[in-house]
């Protein structure tokens, strides 16, 4: 009964996410309860992408075929054991199929990506982030619409999960895990300075800060070569300053960037940096080497996705030491604990230009069904698909995601997914500037309400 209650509490947030999270695939109203997809405003007045009416299949179901699929599940990535073990079954359940498959790191995939899409030099099937990443290529007309295909998966696979890879009312994406940010703990340090549990208000957070420093212990770690792991402090220091209707808005090209409570937080941010609470030394490194620092207990917090908890959970020694919470509210009279960031995202799309569109379209919906399964299993996140087998091993880590996820009342997805390319990377090169003392607050706020239109 508690599986089946969670399960249906993450729809219900997941449901939120769908109606508020991307412009181009809900209606702006968040407090309606109407699934993304009955209530979807169009994203542009345009017709429907070419890739409605992709390239029949050269190939009939059951001859041989190959497929080619790009993702980011490296060596290092925590999904990597889910895509094994998916495409390993895939290989014995559909034995017509050679799947070969790269996997790319996650900065340099989205130039990759990018380029291959406007070069129409795409693999059949790959990776992409949801909302406005992957809605770019679908306005390009480069993507296979997946609506045929979904029918057979709609038991297994809830339509609000779709919402943020829903396009004009058409299908583009098959989910796979949803994510939040979450603030992680090594409780061996937090101990050193005199606490038991996580700080609960951002008073005693700072002071738990200045404690850990007093004992020469580094309170934040954070991967300055890599900016997506910024955002992950700066969004969720400004999400817990100005709420997520705010922050959501102004992603999403609703509001304006030019606001004073956004530019005090980002304040309030480098406060944080110039306070000493972050490794000088993290912004040369890369998030394998932050984590891999604090799994070595360099740093008492790191605040990053939730499917870092599969790589905490096989970490015999440093698991008991890790909890994860959210990041405590900075402003209680604008946000509130359960104000998330993060949401269902990951997701794979076939390319209309694949020659066996169709049978892709069917192997991808497969695929990402199991990945889904081992990535939860895994503890790699929560799952978009309804979860199937066996699920008495998930670690203590994840279930805890899934009481923070169940007590939530709303998401905001990653800024450089929810915006367009060309908006994200403006928006990156200024959190980029942020981290390293470049621009403060105001200077963002106006640089981007300038550069941003």
């Amino acid at each position: 009964m508690k599986m089946k209650r969670v399960v249906s509490t993450l729809l219900a947030g997941a449901m939120v996410l769908s109606l508020t999270a991307c412009g181009s695939t809900a209606a702006p109203a968040a407090d309606t309860a109407a699934p993304a997809a009955d209530t979807a405003a169009p994203a542009a007045d345009t017709a429907a992408p070419a890739a409605d009416t992709a390239a029949t299949d050269t190939a009939s179901a059951g001859e041989p075929i190959t497929l080619n699929m790009w993702c980011i599940a490296t060596e290092s990535d925590s999904n990597r054991h889910s895509y094994e073990e998916a495409i390993k079954e895939m290989e014995a359940e559909f034995p017509d199929v050679t799947l070969n498959w790269e996997a790319f790191e996650n900065q340099s995939y989205k130039t990759k990506i990018k380029a291959a899409v406007s070069a129409d030099e795409m693999p059949d099937i790959f990776f992409t982030w949801s909302c406005a990443f992957l809605g770019d290529f679908v306005d390009a007309g480069k993507v296979y619409c997946l609506d045929d295909a979904y029918q057979n998966y709609k038991d297994e696979l809830p339509e609000v999960m779709l919402g943020n890879s829903t396009y004009d009312g058409k299908h583009y994406g098959v989910p796979l895990t949803m994510n939040i940010v979450g603030l992680f703990a090594n409780m061996d340090l937090l101990k050193e300075a005199g606490y038991d549990e996580v700080p609960g208000t951002y008073e005693d957070f700072i002071a738990c800060c200045d404690a850990l420093k007093a004992k020469g212990i580094i309170p934040f770690g954070c991967a300055g070569k890599e900016t997506w792991c910024v955002t992950e402090y700066l969004e969720s220091v400004i999400e817990k300053s100005v709420g997520a209707d705010t922050l959501n808005d102004i992603f999403l090209g609703r509001a304006t960037w030019n606001n004073a409570d956004v530019g005090a937080a980002v304040d309030t941010f480098q406060s944080l940096v110039n306070n000493g609470y972050f490794d000088p030394s993290g912004i040369g490194l890369t998030n394998d080497e932050v984590k891999a620092n604090f799994m070595a207990g360099k740093y008492a917090f790191y605040m990053n996705g939730t499917w870092n908890c599969a790589d905490f959970a096989a970490n015999e020694e440093f698991f008991p030491k890790v909890k994860v919470s959210e990041f405590p509210v900075i402003n209680a009279d604008k946000a509130s604990l359960g104000q998330l960031i993060g949401g269902p995202s990951d997701t794979l799309a076939v390319a209309a230009s694949s020659p066996n569109a169709e049978r892709a379209a069917e192997y991808t919906f497969e695929l990402g069904k199991r990945i889904c399964h081992y990535g939860y299993l895994d503890g790699c996140g929560l799952p978009a698909w309804t979860p199937y087998g066996d699920t008495s091993s998930i670690n203590g880590l994840t279930q805890a995601v899934s009481e923070i996820c169940a007590n939530a009342d709303s998401y905001v997805l990653f800024g450089d997914t929810a915006m367009s390319a060309d908006d994200a990377n403006t928006y990156l090169s200024y959190v980029d500037q942020v981290y390293g003392c470049q621009v403060d607050g105001t200077q963002f706020i106006e640089g981007l309400a300038n550069d941003i239109r």
